[in-house]
């Protein structure tokens, strides 16, 4: 198709009366076409060789080698992402396993803790019992040497007092009959 068209531009031109020839431009002029035909041919034939035997090789190396630079970086991204995820839930369950065993330590440690208060509190209130019982002996006991103590301060007040108003001494067996038979009958009150 190219040489048919080239064919029929040389065919119009050679049959068609050139102007412009006969004014000076040399390029017009049907003589000199066969040359500049062989010329032009020669070194678009000479620009299309070198340009397809060693431009667009180099070019299409480089587009190549971009490309697939491209698709490593994009293979390697991929890898990363697969990567930070794996370790994204590697953290996550370690932390969510960190919390788990947190939560039990806690919940031992409450229920050691626990176990110590209540096993304290239970000695505590045997030896508070104990204490308790031994004040209410001590008591008892200083009662029961204090109205022995009362009885005898009482018959030896009673005795004065009887002996500075009659001024006679009374038999002290009696006395001590009377504050003890006074003391029996009063005794369920501070006992």
């Amino acid at each position: 198709m190219k040489s048919s068209l080239s064919f029929l531009v040389a065919l119009v031109a050679t049959c068609t009366r050139s102007y412009a020839a006969e004014a000076g431009m040399p390029q017009l002029d049907p003589t000199y076409w066969a040359s500049q035909a062989f010329w032009l041919i020669f070194i678009f034939t000479i620009l299309y060789i070198s340009i397809s035997k060693f431009y667009l090789p180099k070019i299409k190396d480089n587009l190549d080698n971009r490309e697939n630079k491209i698709k490593e970086d994009l293979d390697n991204a991929s890898k990363f992402k697969e990567q930070s995820e794996a370790k994204l839930k590697e953290y996550k369950s370690i932390l969510e396993n960190a919390k788990k065993e947190v939560t039990k330590i806690l919940m031992e440690s409450k229920k050691n803790l626990d176990n110590d208060i209540q096993s304290k509190k239970v000695l505590i209130e045997k030896e508070i019992d104990s204490e308790i019982i031994k004040a209410q002996k001590e008591i008892l006991d200083l009662k029961k040497n204090s109205i022995s103590s009362i009885q005898n301060i009482a018959e030896n007040i009673a005795s004065k007092i009887i002996e500075n108003l009659s001024g006679d001494k009374l038999n002290e067996s009696s006395i001590k009959a009377t504050v003890e038979d006074i003391s029996k009958n009063n005794i369920g009150k501070y006992l």
